[in-house]
């Protein structure tokens, strides 16, 4: 799949992003090149091939879940000029 001029400045466009005629080719050409390696990817025959989260067969190092800070709740909201309930008082700003 190619993309020509018009496809990169109607993209660039949406992404709000201002192009000179110089980075609208080399971004055609990038993006060509791409998509011309997702359909080469696509083309692969995957048929019985489970999906992988992590290439090195490897599990992840996890630390155990445990409460490591005390509760500073209250210290917190010693601070604040209003509070209400355990809760910070701000002023309404939407109508």
């Amino acid at each position: 799949m190619s993309i020509d001029k018009q496809d990169v400045q109607k993209i660039a466009h949406l992404a709000r992003l201002a192009l000179t005629e110089a980075d609208a080719e080399q971004y055609q050409q990038s993006l060509s090149s791409v998509l011309s390696l997702v359909e080469q990817m696509q083309s692969v025959n995957t048929d019985g091939i489970e999906p992988l989260s992590n290439p090195l067969e490897m599990t992840q190092r996890l630390r155990d879940d445990v409460v490591t800070e005390d509760n500073r709740r209250d210290d917190f909201l010693a601070n604040a000029p209003q509070t209400e309930a355990g809760l910070f008082l701000v002023p309404k700003v939407i109508d």
